[in-house]
C-alpha cells in the first residue's frame, strides 16, 4: 500500500482531536426575558444546517477514497462542517427551545419535549455518521418541529 503522508484515519483523528480541545461557543438568543422570539426562523435555520450535512455526507463519499492533498484537505473541511452544523443544531434545540420556548405550563409540554429529544438525537448521530440516512433522518425529526412552530 502506497504511503501517502497524512491518511484518512490520520486525519479524522486529528480533526477529532482538534474537535475536542477547542472551545466551543452557543451562539443562542439571549437568556433574559426581552420577548423577541421567531421560532419558525430558527426551525428554518436547523433545515439549512441540516442541508449542509447532507451535502457534506454526500461530498465526503465522493473524496474518501482520493489521496491528493487537496481532496484529504477538502475532506477535512467537509468532516468539520458537517459537525458544527449538527452542533448547531443540537445548540438551537437545547439552548433555545428548550431553555427558553418550551413550557412545562404548555399543554402539549411532552410532545415538544419528545420532538426535540428525536431532533437532538438525530443531530448526534449524523454528526457521527457519514451515513446518509442519518442525514435523512435528522430531516425527518426536524419535519416534526414545523407544526409546533408555524409561520405567523
Amino acid at each position: 500500500m502506497k504511503k501517502t503522508g497524512l491518511t484518512i484515519f490520520t486525519l479524522a483523528l486529528f480533526v477529532l482531536g482538534f474537535s475536542v480541545i477547542t472551545p466551543q461557543n452557543a451562539s443562542a438568543h439571549c437568556q433574559i426575558p426581552c420577548g423577541i422570539y421567531n421560532d419558525h426562523a430558527r426551525v428554518d435555520a436547523m433545515f439549512e444546517d441540516a442541508a449542509t450535512i447532507e451535502k457534506a455526507v454526500r461530498l465526503i463519499g465522493e473524496l474518501s477514497g482520493k489521496t491528493d492533498a487537496q481532496s484529504q484537505n477538502q475532506l477535512v473541511r467537509w468532516v468539520n462542517n458537517k459537525e458544527l452544523h449538527a452542533q448547531k443544531i443540537i445548540s438551537t434545540s437545547t439552548d433555545y427551545f428548550l431553555t427558553q420556548r418550551v413550557k412545562p405550563t404548555q399543554k402539549d409540554y411532552v410532545e415538544r419535549l419528545k420532538k426535540h429529544h428525536a431532533v437532538i438525537l438525530a443531530a448526534m448521530k449524523a454528526k457521527q455518521s457519514g451515513d446518509a440516512d442519518a442525514a435523512m433522518a435528522l430531516k425527518k425529526a426536524l419535519q416534526g418541529l414545523i407544526p409546533l412552530y408555524p409561520a405567523k
